[in-house]
């Protein structure tokens, strides 16, 4: 059992979102978690909140995207009717922008003056977008020291691993005709894609034209502009045997030697896209990286 604060994020656009605070009320530093694709703060705890010490908190926080359907209401909004569908099935993946922003500016009016971004799964993509349009003067993140990829797996490059590019061309036509019709929150139809999704989310994360194909280690000829537009460091953690992955570690780690500016990339022996069982090693390697960044 850890002891944590229950606090309330309001974004710049006004959007309610709750979240879990560990560790000292004014810390030295803070990790902001961002949760990947369908989970929400009470994923990933385990590993998190090890990083919670006498000088260090972490922020958990649901953001837009959390579960697979959820509600999403504007700040100050009493009636559950004004509130929104939002969930990982409806969410728009820019929005994250907002969500983030919404966290950052929470951790800076607790007093944090180190702050990193801490991103798991599709979160990944989330922290290195927020920090592609968040530019300071030196370029990418602003108020953020640096970013931490656990997982940053290519949802496309997972989608044609487990269900074949065929199927995914298929299901693409269908969300791609229902978005020409106006109809870009309608969820796909049952059966047609084994999750829950709406068919402009579809789009976003199955295309290799999609927003959030920002890893895109398995489009040679890409540019991923928005990955190389941040220039605050960025510590990649690849677990060697990653389950969503269609290439080998060693070369998804090379794409990313290759692609940040100010980047470290560790791929951890023995574990998958969890990190189970190298949770100490992942908080070591982490607490390591920080102190010098």
């Amino acid at each position: 059992m850890k002891a944590c604060y229950a606090i309330e994020i309001i974004t710049p656009k006004k959007i309610l979102l709750r979240g879990l605070w560990f560790g000292p009320k004014r810390p030295k530093q803070v990790l902001v978690w961002v949760h990947g694709l369908g989970s929400s703060m009470f994923s990933m705890q385990t590993l998190a909140t090890n990083f919670v010490d006498t000088k260090t908190a972490v922020l958990m926080f649901n953001n837009r995207g959390h579960d697979k359907i959820s509600r999403l209401a504007r700040a100050n909004e009493k009636k559950i009717k004004k509130t929104h569908l939002a969930g990982a099935a409806h969410e728009v993946f820019t929005d994250c922008v907002d969500d983030i922003q919404g966290a950052v500016n929470f951790a800076k009016r607790q007093g944090v003056k180190n702050m990193y971004l801490a991103g798991h799964s599709t979160g990944c993509q989330k922290a290195i977008y927020w920090a592609s349009r968040n530019p300071p003067a030196g370029g990418g993140g602003r108020g953020v020291k640096g970013i931490i990829l656990l997982g940053a797996v290519s949802d496309l490059a997972a989608g044609t691993k487990l269900q074949g590019k065929q199927k995914i061309a298929r299901t693409a036509a269908v969300a791609r005709s229902l978005v020409a019709r106006g109809k870009r929150h309608q969820l796909l139809p049952p059966g047609l894609w084994h999750e829950v999704l709406d068919a402009q989310r579809f789009l976003s994360l199955y295309t290799p034209d999609g927003v959030e194909e920002i890893f895109s280690y398995t489009q040679p000829t890409k540019n991923a502009r928005t990955l190389k537009s941040v220039r605050i460091p960025v510590l990649v953690l690849w677990a060697e045997k990653e389950e969503f992955s269609n290439q080998p570690a060693r070369e998804v780690g090379e794409w990313f030697k290759k692609h940040t500016q100010k980047g470290k990339i560790i791929i951890l022996p023995r574990t998958g896209h969890l990190f189970r069982g190298a949770e100490r090693r992942v908080v070591r390697e982490v607490r390591q990286w920080m102190k010098k960044h």
